[in-house]
């Protein structure tokens, strides 16, 4: 399959994961951009714990695969068309984000995407090490392949950031080969293989390259050396985004919930200011916050509390840009308004990831002016949910079944009403000033 990657709309993230010690709050983080093309709506989805009979399947994007006797409540991000997540966060606090990488590998037309794996470690995966064991296995047994894009041609394979509270593990693939190494501390990933040497994966990952003739023949083993694509130093402009999360999470202190957003937000020099002042097509040009060839089009940081600590996980989710969006909290115990799933192909009034979309593509007219107006509404909502939502996973970690699942559905409802009542006032100010 030839494909140039520097001419299309580029599926491209960047994932960050602090763990606990490395948090101000003591509980691990995961963040998430999701990059997909400008205008393709990313809704949310949330399906509860199910039981499924002996000789169940579950059909993913492109194949059908054995389904597994019980699967775990999980929220996820989910463009519209596909069966799996960009991110997302499951009942015992397992939270996984994905990034495509090109390798040498020719993949086929059919296979599972890196999107379908995902959801399926967690739906599957009570840890972090778990899920990252069961991911990889599945790429083992069925390969990925097929197009991950909606209406071209675009295959590639998986990276993954898998944490929970207590580890975080990077996998990287190529294929039906995989391997994985535990993060410390603090961990980014990109669109690009980082892996040299790896605590366990594919048991014939070193043979099959050398079989190949893609590594040498010495003793030593370098995943991504072996598997990494060689016709192009940095297919998906990934360096210099790579460098930039381990900056930002690396600095000096503790991390901080606030900064995960801020993180996720950033545009090199200009903040949280939503203007990219890089030549188009240059490695800048391709920030953190991306509006470019490819568009962050949802973003997530997940807080994975350890279970003695008394508090419930908690996924936060943006949709479209988060530098002109909101954060909201969810919970996977719990369910979801209705309206946060609704959105397809074509602009809705009654999805708030259109509305979202819009909001930011009025406020990339004018940046400077726009930027602040929006801000000034959304930002002190998303302070007061930051503030609440801690009290309320507490609250909730006191109650069992039923009981604590209404408490986080009701607080759920009540913010988003809120939020949707501000994205209508930001609506109406930002029509009035354009016009």
């Amino acid at each position: 399959m030839a494909f140039d990657p520097r001419s299309a709309r580029l599926p491209s993230c960047d994932t960050i994961a602090v763990l606990a010690p490395e948090t101000r709050a003591g509980v691990t983080m995961l963040a998430k951009n999701s990059d997909r093309p400008p205008l393709e709506c990313q809704p949310l989805f949330h399906a509860p714990r199910r039981h499924y009979p002996p000789g169940a399947t579950v059909h993913c994007q492109y194949l059908e695969i054995p389904q597994a006797p019980e699967t775990a409540a999980v929220i996820g991000s989910r463009p519209f068309w596909l069966f799996g997540f960009e991110h997302g966060l499951n009942e015992h606090g397992v939270a996984i984000g994905n990034e495509a990488v090109l390798t040498r590998e020719e993949l086929p037309t059919t296979g599972l995407l890196g999107m379908d794996l995902v959801r399926l470690g967690l739906e599957r995966g009570r840890s972090a090490r778990e899920a990252t064991e069961i991911i990889g296995a599945l790429i083992e047994r069925f390969g990925q392949g097929g197009s991950a894009a909606y209406d071209f041609d675009f295959r590639y394979s998986g990276s993954f950031m898998i944490a929970d509270h207590a580890e975080a593990f990077v996998l990287e693939s190529s294929g039906h080969q995989w391997a994985a190494r535990k993060a410390e501390g603090r961990a980014c990933i990109s669109n690009r293989l980082t892996l040299g040497e790896f605590d366990f994966g594919s048991a014939d990952a070193a043979s099959y390259a050398r079989e190949r003739g893609w590594t040498g023949a010495g003793a030593s083993f370098d995943f991504s050396r072996a598997y990494a694509r060689a016709d192009v130093d940095d297919p998906l402009f990934a360096r210099e985004r790579l460098a930039r999360s381990s900056e930002l999470a690396g600095r000096r202190g503790k991390r901080t919930l606030r900064e995960m957003f801020a993180m996720l937000r950033d545009h090199y020099e200009q903040g949280e200011m939503p203007i990219i002042a890089a030549p188009p097509g240059s490695p800048k040009s391709f920030s953190l916050c991306m509006h470019s060839l490819s568009a962050t089009t949802a973003s997530m940081v997940a807080e994975l509390p350890a279970p003695s600590s008394g508090a419930v996980p908690i996924i936060w989710c943006s949709m479209a840009a988060p530098c002109t969006s909101i954060f909201i909290p969810l919970f996977p115990e719990a369910s979801i308004p209705p309206i946060l799933a609704a959105g397809a192909a074509n602009p809705s009034a009654d999805s708030p990831w259109w509305r979202m979309k819009k909001i930011q593509q009025a406020v990339e007219r004018n940046p400077n002016r726009l930027a602040p107006m929006v801000w000034e509404r959304m930002r002190p909502l998303e302070n007061a949910m930051l503030e609440r939502a801690a009290e309320v996973a507490h609250r909730a970690a006191l109650l069992a079944g039923a009981e604590r699942a209404a408490m986080l559905a009701s607080f759920t409802a009540q913010n988003l009403v809120r939020v949707m009542r501000e994205i209508a006032i930001v609506e109406t100010a930002l029509a009035d000033t354009i016009a």
